[in-house]
């Protein structure tokens, strides 16, 4: 077997390494070809009659602010180790790194995002606008900082790859990275389904970016700072792959929650940190007499499960790694226009009806106007519309007909990504293809979920 480290290869029970590429080309071996063209050391491991296995240190920067940037790390973690368990992945908190140059921890004593979560439970999320571009100001600001921490962090540990998936500190990540290396890939795979410029996801520099949506996709094309071939578009947002495995065991059903067989479902859900919003949808159905009855998923936020756990025709969980399970259960999702929320609500066969106002976050607002523009479900100026919203839409033929749309959704990002880091880091390498080349946005044979995969899932849930 030959096996890569950091730019070398290593035939296998073979103390010596052959050089990189860019060392001597080819005077291991004495052949002038050795390393010309995309074979490389492939064409010699071949020769040889060896077998090749790449691998790679990958690092990938998340933080904590709101759960989709953690359970895309955890999701693109799982699926890494399955796909390519030859590589190394190390999950880095940025957050945690920054920790000692954060203004509001250093005056506070409590952590940014831990500030940023609290307003999220307790629904304080009108003006975000204004609040998004403090926050810049304040990166801009502290970045020289922060990039000689990062450049220290570096120096120790550098990958092959990183990848990051939060907005706002791309460009301080960069130019971090490209202090210590000019050659080392920069990739930020976008955990929203649009970006909210300036300086949010996109930013002006050499770098490859991942896509899971046109809308994203166009954007970054259009603002003419990226190499076409180093711009990717996935099949959506990156989801767990509890959503693509079958069903947990023990099995969850309605009658066992205490629920109605029969009757009209909707689950409530406001992320990983709940919200009370929560409650005051679930007052508002009951008051309205609409037969319905609700699951609410209230993460973190144990007020608002311990109001709700004594309500009729209502079962409030606490935090849970079974979402997709009591997806099964419901007919409509109800919730902020969050891209994780969402994208795991259609990936189960579920409508939506959101709320896009105010109080919605910035780089949330745009979601709500795609879930109308696919026929996906409803956005409301204000909750107080909701019962009127589920009248209409458990009417039979209008509910059948939003499920027909969302039944059309296949999103397989997550089982996409393992190629396309094989895709970035042989372009590193000299490899690529072409550079007219299209970039595919539809994933191949090898990426889709094997049975492998879903034994795998399976027996981890039981």
């Amino acid at each position: 077997m030959v096996a890569f480290h950091g730019g070398a290869a290593r035939v296998a029970g073979n103390s010596g390494f052959w050089p990189r590429p860019s060392a001597h080309r080819s005077n291991n071996l004495g052949h002038a070809d050795l390393w010309d063209g995309r074979a490389g050391p492939t064409k010699v491991a071949s020769s040889l009659g060896f077998s090749i296995e790449m691998q790679h240190m990958i690092q990938l920067f998340f933080f904590d602010a709101g759960g989709g940037h953690r359970s895309a790390m955890n999701s693109i973690t799982e699926i890494l180790a399955m796909k390519r368990p030859q590589w190394t992945v190390t999950a880095v908190n940025l957050q945690r790194l920054f920790q000692s140059v954060d203004p509001v921890f250093l005056a506070t004593r409590v952590k940014s995002e831990d500030v940023y979560n609290a307003a999220l439970k307790r629904g304080w999320t009108r003006n975000s606008h204004p609040l998004l571009r403090a926050l810049q100001g304040a990166i801009r600001l502290h970045s020289p900082v922060m990039e000689r921490k990062l450049v220290k962090y570096w120096r120790r540990d550098l990958p092959a790859l990183v990848v990051s998936l939060i907005p706002n500190f791309n460009a301080v990540l960069h130019r971090a990275l490209r202090a210590i290396d000019a050659q080392v890939p920069y990739v930020t795979v976008m955990t929203d389904i649009a970006d909210t410029p300036p300086h949010f996801w996109q930013e002006p520099q050499d770098q490859y970016l991942i896509c899971g949506s046109n809308k994203a996709h166009l954007q970054a094309h259009l603002t003419g700072w990226y190499r076409p071939e180093r711009v990717f578009k996935t099949s959506g947002m990156i989801l767990p792959l509890s959503f693509y495995a079958p069903a947990g065991k023990p099995p969850l059903t309605r009658a066992q929650l205490g629920l109605r067989p029969d009757m009209a479902t909707v689950l409530i859900m406001f992320g990983g940190n709940g919200s009370v919003v929560a409650l005051n949808i679930v007052d508002r159905l009951a008051a309205s007499g609409v037969p319905v009855q609700t699951i609410v998923l209230c993460g973190r936020n144990e007020k608002v499960r311990s109001l709700l756990a004594s309500r009729p025709g209502c079962v409030a969980v606490g935090f849970t790694d079974r979402v997709a399970d009591y997806m099964r259960l419901a007919d409509v999702f109800i919730g902020k226009p969050g891209p994780g929320s969402i994208s795991e609500a259609l990936q189960m066969g579920l409508p939506v009806i959101v709320e896009n106002n105010a109080r919605t976050l910035v780089q949330e607002r745009y979601n709500a106007v795609w879930i109308e523009e696919q026929g996906f479900g409803i956005a409301l100026n204000s909750f107080s519309e909701v019962d009127r919203a589920i009248r209409f839409l458990l009417t039979s033929s209008v509910l059948n007909e939003y499920k027909s749309r969302v039944a059309s959704v296949r999103n397989t990002a997550v089982f996409e990504l393992p190629s396309l880091f094989e895709v970035i880091l042989s372009d590193q390498r000299g490899s690529a293809s072409p550079k007219n080349e299209p970039t595919r946005s539809k994933p191949g044979l090898e990426n889709m979920p094997t049975r492998s995969t879903a034994t795998l899932l399976r027996r981890s849930r039981t």
